[in-house]
């Protein structure tokens, strides 16, 4: 049974289903939606763009190399053009993966993931392959004709060299010392840097043509420069010089400055330092004493500092290596007097952590002491020049461009004001030589502001999977007796799985997130190693694509941005603009390219 009701334009009838049929009474017939061709939608507000970003990793090298792409080019298989990347900006790869502190791991933001990738492993991985297989640099077909003194063989001089080389200059160092290397050679125990390593590196920079005159001091800069010829100079003296400290003693024989005794040592001497030493310092050179002090023979090394563990200018790694090796440490303690026995005072901190004397008195036994208390850099020929300018023990340069208040002369390393180590004076002879060449040509120039820095938070890792990181096989402390290696190197399995654990961080490395996800169709992937480029007639704007990339490589920018000045997001450096590749078939891609500078 049924019932109907009747109303002016509609029936409804409740059939025996009960289902509800309205039929329509109107005149006007229904438009068919599906024969017309446009929509009403919201109109696009913002859009995508790809742009390459700087990653910490970069960042954080004082040498300014582009780290994520050699470890890339390793990942790839590619080691011979993963060294060459790498050497464009470092020339001592084999060096840097033992002594460098790697405050890039300090900056990789897969530290926060499941550890920081062990780039120093990778990089002496790829430096001790180059050893290996004899790869040497190549030598530039033109030259310049012009003629730069670089005087210091250590870490800055040599870098400096090598880039003023590679520059097509002709360059000639001029060293004190009887053999090259500087404080590499001198500063740093064997056990950390064997010598067949340190001279192989080296090896290549004179195949290169750079001439390296020892046993020369320099007393007079302009004489030499005029005398010689040369155009500009670099001056890369390192800090071999130990600071003084007035401790009363009867006996001056038991008291030796720790560069002195290192330099001793790495010469080939064997000194005699008794059964109890004591070394006075708490830098990473007072370290190396210690250590070195137990594998000549000392039965108990002790470091007597004035601090605490917490304030100490030692590297944390380096005071556990020590630790490690039965080196005693004593804290907040300081030297008042050396004579049959060494009195120290115990110290404390005041309110606001300096330490100060408590009139509190101990005995140490000791048959030596070492003076590790810091190092100036032997700066005085510097001083008969008008114009110089210094700070203490330091040249006074342009912080850009190394140049000191003397036209053409120029300074980097400990002899400018600097944290003192390798990686900072390679860092400075790469800039120094570029401002050379600059200067050379009558040509000015800055280094380029950096792009920004991608953190974590700016990462979506939806790719990235928990995989620790492969460590380093070490010689067990009791087996540290002698200078042998400490630390071994990764073999090629553990090298290519390290590289493979880099984000990619800022960077498209091609994971088809974006090409996958885009409900729009609105990506064309361009071909392996071109990346993808985006349809903005597709577009919508939805941002899928930006919450989709794992590594923040496309970033959201409003609709009429200029791209070439997005910053991104994170924390942006001022000034900082990105530069789209110059390919004119490809002016539609929002590709970008990150001018790794140091």
């Amino acid at each position: 049974m049924s019932a109907e009701t009747t109303t002016s334009d509609t029936t409804v009838t409740d059939d025996q289903n009960g289902y509800v049929i309205r039929e329509n009474q109107d005149i006007a017939a229904r438009p068919d939606l599906a024969r017309t061709t446009g929509r009403v939608t919201p109109t696009r507000t913002r859009r995508p763009v790809y742009l390459d970003m700087l990653p910490p990793c970069n960042a954080g090298c004082p040498a300014g190399e582009n780290i994520q792409e050699w470890l890339r080019l390793i990942k790839a298989h590619e080691e011979e053009k993963a060294w060459r990347q790498l050497t464009a900006d470092n020339p001592f790869p084999a060096i840097h993966g033992r002594v460098c502190y790697h405050p890039c791991e300090v900056a990789c933001n897969r530290a926060d993931l499941d550890g920081a990738v062990s780039i120093h492993s990778v990089e002496r991985y790829l430096g001790d392959l180059a050893i290996e297989k004899g790869w040497k640099f190549i030598k530039p077909v033109d030259a310049s004709g012009h003629r730069v003194l670089v005087i210091g063989a250590g870490p800055a001089g040599l870098s400096a060299a090598y880039h003023l080389a590679m520059l097509g200059h002709d360059v000639e160092i001029h060293d004190a010392g009887d053999k090259v290397g500087g404080m590499m050679r001198y500063g740093i125990p064997e056990y950390r840097l064997p010598r067949e390593v340190l001279d192989a590196e080296i090896e290549r920079l004179t195949d290169l043509g750079i001439q390296i005159v020892l046993n020369h001091p320099v007393n007079d800069l302009m004489e030499e420069k005029a005398k010689g010829r040369f155009d500009a100079v670099f001056v890369a003296i390192g800090a071999h010089l130990s600071k003084r400290v007035d401790i009363p003693t009867v006996d001056a024989s038991r008291m030796v400055d720790a560069v002195s005794f290192l330099h001793n040592v790495a010469a080939g001497e064997k000194p005699l330092i008794g059964r109890r030493v004591a070394v006075y310092g708490g830098g990473n050179t007072a370290m190396d004493a210690a250590r070195v002090a137990k594998r000549l023979g000392a039965e108990e090394s002790i470091v007597v500092y004035r601090r605490t563990a917490e304030q100490m200018p030692a590297h944390a790694e380096e005071r556990e290596e020590a630790e490690r090796e039965g080196v005693q440490m004593n804290w907040l303690r300081t030297i008042t007097d050396v004579g049959d026995d060494l009195t120290v005072e115990v110290m404390e901190l005041d309110e606001n952590g300096k330490p100060r004397g408590t009139g509190r008195y101990e005995k140490l036994e000791a048959d030596t002491v070492i003076l590790a208390v810091g190092q100036d850099a032997d700066t005085g020929f510097l001083h008969k020049m008008p114009g110089m300018r210094f700070r203490n023990d330091v040249v006074d340069v342009n912080p850009s461009t190394l140049m000191t208040d003397v036209p053409g002369i120029f300074a980097g390393g400990d002899t400018v004001p600097s944290e003192r180590t390798v990686t900072i004076g390679v860092g400075h002879g790469k800039r120094a030589a570029r401002q050379i060449h600059l200067w050379l040509n009558r040509e000015s120039g800055y280094p380029a502001p950096k792009n920004t820095t991608v953190g974590f938070n700016d990462l979506n890792l939806w790719y990235f999977g928990d995989h620790l990181r492969r460590h380093q096989p070490e010689l067990d402390p009791t087996q540290r007796v002698g200078f042998d290696e400490v630390v071994g190197g990764l073999d090629d399995e553990q090298a290519h799985f390290e590289a493979g654990r880099c984000l990619s961080c800022g960077n498209c490395f091609e994971c088809d997130g974006c090409f996958g996800s885009c409900p729009e169709d609105a990506i064309i992937k361009l071909g392996k190693g071109h990346r993808y480029e985006f349809d903005y007639d597709k577009c919508t704007g939805c941002a899928t694509c930006f919450d989709q990339c794992p590594v923040h490589a496309i970033e959201m920018i409003p609709e009429g941005t200029d791209p070439a000045t997005v910053q991104g997001s994170g924390n942006p450096t001022p000034g900082w603009a990105v530069r789209p590749e110059p390919n004119p078939q490809r002016s539609a891609s929002m590709k970008f390219t990150v001018d790794s500078e140091n």
